[in-house]
């Protein structure tokens, strides 16, 4: 029963490995399909949106309906586009997006452009995780510039969070260390060819190789004022003077070649190691090995 159990998650590896490999070789084989594929996330992010439209107009919420549908228009495909879309627990510190609500602002309208696009749920008693997500909301309520460069999406699910994975150039992560316990939707950013900007911690504390995204260091601290207010600003560092100028540094072609080599590091470094074939490789080599011959 052994040998038939363990031959059989063999084989499952072996085909999981065949298809990574195709992956890889139809992904990173121009920069301009690389580019595409993000592009057509981004515009499927837009139909979510005018999905979303429509539901608040049949449901007569017009008000939602105006601000959602304006959102789905202003958006601009050609632009970066940061993502933050996962269980919003006050650990992962979606606030420090807008740590510093005036360089944040700053960012956001100015240029070149940036947008982000945000979704999520909190535990229906983490208020503080609800709150985060609120004032996130109201700020882009009460100042009309970031109309069309902030949207958030509601009714968060695995729908939204598909299109979202594939739909963004940016994949942003800022837990408090020590605890974030894995990662998995930047996981899922990477196969899209989408690029973290993640605290070493979890996953992207083993996957940073230094060429295949961008990583915030997070140290701890046993003050955590200390550690929001040092990890803010080395967030908004890092994508004013790294993230912004490489995806505009593009030649006569408009192809960003310094963000192409990342894309493609981050998909031959990652993809083969953070999948379901490494998992059921690990357990059969080490949960379920092979018994010794007798």
């Amino acid at each position: 029963m052994h040998d038939k159990f363990t031959e059989r998650v063999r084989k499952v590896i072996y085909l999981a490995r065949e298809e990574a490999a195709r992956l890889q070789h139809d992904y990173i084989g121009t920069e301009h399909l690389l580019l595409g594929v993000i592009r057509e996330g981004e515009g499927i992010a837009a139909t979510v949106l005018n999905n979303l439209g429509v539901a608040y107009i049949d449901a007569g919420r017009w008000d939602e309906a105006q601000r959602v549908l304006g959102a789905a228009h202003a958006l601009d495909p050609d632009a970066l586009t940061l993502g933050f879309a996962r269980r919003l627990a006050t650990y992962k510190r979606l606030y420090l997006l807008t740590y510093d609500r005036e360089r944040s602002v700053r960012i956001m309208t100015g240029e070149p452009p940036v947008q982000l696009l945000l979704s999520g749920k909190a535990h229906p008693l983490d208020e503080g995780g609800k709150g985060v997500l609120q004032d996130i909301f109201n700020m882009k309520k009460n100042d009309e510039r970031l109309a069309g460069r902030v949207v958030v999406l509601e009714d968060y699910d695995l729908s939204t969070a598909t299109h979202l994975v594939s739909g963004c150039d940016v994949w942003v992560n800022l837990p408090r260390r020590p605890q974030e316990a894995s990662g998995t939707s930047g996981m899922k950013a990477c196969f899209n060819g989408v690029l973290q900007l993640s605290v070493l911690d979890g996953w992207w504390a083993e996957a940073y190789d230094g060429g295949n995204g961008w990583a915030i260091p997070g140290d701890e601290d046993p003050d955590p004022a200390v550690m929001d207010a040092r990890d803010a600003a080395d967030f908004y560092d890092v994508l004013e003077r790294e993230v912004i100028p490489m995806f505009y540094d593009r030649d006569a072609d408009g192809v960003p070649h310094a963000w192409c080599d990342r894309m493609k590091e981050s998909l031959a470094s990652n993809v083969p190691r953070f999948s379901a074939t490494r998992m059921v490789d690990e357990y059969a080599e080490r949960i379920y090995p092979a018994p010794a011959s007798r």
